[in-house]
């Protein structure tokens, strides 16, 4: 059975290059960074050559503004609580966009449960940020704004210059969470006046338990895990060197190709939704079309009448792995807070699925899923009570409505008795 992988979001397999550059730091410059002896000076010189990678990556002046964490969700939470706390004294407003990666929203929730207040600066249905409402969200007591660059679910790419702009106009510091476009896409901190940017290698062909975090030196946070001074006494903790040295090599490698990987990637990501578009009836891209708004990687897609749990099982029994959902909450098969936030009806959003490109692809992929999803979708609606009934004009499609039916909302409202979505 030919094997496809979809779900590139959620990892990349580690390129030789950045395994070789990674080995020997496992058996042979094994010494500990915070050691005075050589060993750990040796271990030390290799730390500070990722931070100078990562630094390169993403346009930042010195190494010195680039700290090391587990992840990309530990980067988050140190850049919203450790500003939140280092800056109360200011106040204890927040400003983020609807669409924020779980990460962001769980951190706001938290520190709502602590006093703080949020503003969810509403998106447009294709998911880009509401700048108005943004401009007019931020008060004197605002201490901080996180916008994603790229949306995780939907691929959606932000006007970060123009957020920036706002942000600072009114003088309030900027979070970006880059973990779906670094590696994919120029990223350009000074450009954005970003106070800080978080992302992670995994994402881009290195390993993963290790996450990226740039703060610039006016920026202002405290450490939210306490113990050594390790990461400039932001980040207490032993570094996972091999992690390190491995993600500051993939970092080197995908500034050298990020032309070369989105040329291989967006062809495909329109294949893919063209071939789609022409062999499943009834089914749709969620977010921007392939362009200058959307990330070459991504396709996010609902195929109606058919749950995005039997679409993700029936894919992976043929070999092809999607997503559904963020990689971070997709076990709970929830429906995503991000389709909700686009206006998705439910109907639809339940029949999301997510798939994300990588370098590996082909076009023999490509054709393949095509080939192989059609008949998916196909076997899935015919073991469907919902297109049985839109067959019969008990209901009516959203993405094409016919005029013989309900919609699958309003029919659902009657049945239950509830009010439709």
């Amino acid at each position: 059975m030919r094997q496809v992988f979809l779900d590139h979001q959620s990892a990349t397999p580690v390129l030789p290059e950045v395994f070789d550059a990674m080995r020997p730091y496992f058996t042979e410059y094994f010494g500990n960074a915070s050691s005075l002896h050589q060993h750990g000076l040796r271990v030390r010189d290799a730390l500070k050559r990722a931070r100078q990678q990562m630094a390169a990556l993403i346009g930042a002046e010195s190494e010195e503004e680039i700290y090391f964490t587990s992840d990309g969700t530990e980067s988050s939470n140190l850049a919203i609580k450790g500003a939140a706390y280092a800056n109360e004294r200011k106040g204890k407003h927040l400003v983020i966009s609807a669409t924020e990666h779980p990460s962001v929203m769980n951190s706001l929730d938290f520190l709502e449960k602590q006093g703080w207040t949020c503003t969810r600066v509403g998106v447009t249905p294709q998911g880009m940020i509401r700048l108005d409402e943004l401009e007019a969200a931020i008060t004197p007591q605002t201490v901080l704004v996180a916008v994603h660059h790229v949306n995780h679910d939907i691929g959606t790419i932000q006007p970060m210059r123009e957020v920036g702009q706002i942000c600072t106009t009114k003088n309030v510091p900027l979070y970006v969470d880059c973990e779906a476009s670094a590696g994919w896409l120029p990223i350009d901190v000074k450009e954005w006046g970003a106070a800080m940017v978080s992302f992670s290698p995994h994402r881009f062909y290195g390993p993963k338990g290790v996450g990226v975090l740039y703060r610039n030196r006016k920026a202002r946070i405290v450490s939210m895990i306490h113990g050594g001074v390790q990461e400039g006494g932001r980040r207490a903790g032993t570094e996972n060197i091999p992690a390190i040295v491995g993600g500051g090599v993939a970092a080197e490698i995908a500034q050298e190709r990020l032309t070369q990987r989105v040329a291989h990637v967006a062809p495909l990501q329109k294949r893919l939704w063209e071939g789609l578009k022409l062999n499943v009836p009834y089914i749709q891209l969620n977010g921007s079309e392939p362009g200058p708004d959307r990330i070459a990687t991504n396709l996010n897609l609902s195929t109606e009448f058919i749950e995005g749990e039997g679409q993700l099982l029936l894919c992976d029994m043929n070999g092809i792995a999607v997503a559904s959902g963020s990689s971070c909450v997709s076990k709970s098969l929830k429906v995503s807070h991000v389709l909700g936030a686009i206006g998705l009806d439910h109907a639809l959003a339940q029949g999301n699925i997510i798939m994300t490109l990588g370098e590996v692809n082909t076009e023999a992929d490509i054709d393949y899923v095509v080939e192989t999803f059609a008949k998916i979708a196909s076997k899935l609606r015919g073991m469907s009570p919902m297109w049985d009934e839109f067959e019969h004009g008990v209901i009516d499609s959203v993405i094409a409505p016919t005029g013989r039916g309900k919609s699958f909302s309003q029919h659902a409202a009657e049945v239950s008795g509830k009010p439709a979505h």
